[in-house]
């Protein structure tokens, strides 16, 4: 007869939460560098633009 393993699966468990904490992590440090690539051009768009209509 065998015996079932209670202790792999809180182990598994821990791990697919650990992995998926980390992929959405890692979701949101690309959202956040793709905002602030974003924010950089805007900026200077602007100031280029604010540079060539100066009188």
């Amino acid at each position: 007869m065998t015996e079932p393993t209670p202790a792999a699966e809180p182990e598994d468990t821990a791990d697919r939460d650990r992995l998926s904490l980390e992929k959405k992590r890692e979701r949101y440090v690309w959202y956040y560098l793709a905002y602030f690539l974003f924010g950089i051009h805007v900026v200077a768009f602007v100031m280029i633009y604010a540079v060539r209509h100066a009188k």
